[in-house]
């Protein structure tokens, strides 16, 4: 039988006008220490923001997520935080801000492959249901 791993998982999402606390969901990042892996997964629905907010600057949007799968690779194209070890990472990734782009708390889970989890939980919580 397969082995199951611990892993945590925070859902990120985009919070156009924070004094608000609307938000939709885009993108989740998965960490599973036992299998040395930290991924995530990113998608913008810019029709979902621009309902949102209309007026929404979606090219610094973009920038901002493209850097967080960046982040979990690590290395040099990460800039400093790439440097960090993949825990420090997870914690800067996943740390508690109030600006436009936040992370929801951490979820713990069991899963025997990650990113098959993290497409599962992308597929749950961000994509919307198809009729």
């Amino acid at each position: 039988m397969p082995t199951r791993d611990a892993f945590d998982y925070a859902i990120v999402r985009v919070v156009p006008r924070v004094e608000r606390e609307e938000f939709i969901n885009v993108g989740v990042i998965v960490y599973c220490y036992a299998q040395d892996v930290l991924v995530a997964r990113v998608e913008l629905d810019e029709a979902r923001l621009r309902a949102l907010s209309p007026d929404v600057d979606l090219d610094m949007v973009r920038c901002h997520l493209e850097a967080i799968p960046r982040v979990c690779a690590g290395g040099p194209a990460a800039g400093p935080i790439g440097e960090l070890s993949q825990r420090e990472r997870w914690h800067w990734l996943t740390a508690p801000r109030s600006t436009m782009l936040q992370t929801s708390a951490a979820h713990a889970g069991l899963c025997e492959e990650p990113v098959a989890a993290m497409e599962r939980l992308f597929d749950r919580v961000v994509r919307l249901p198809r009729r």
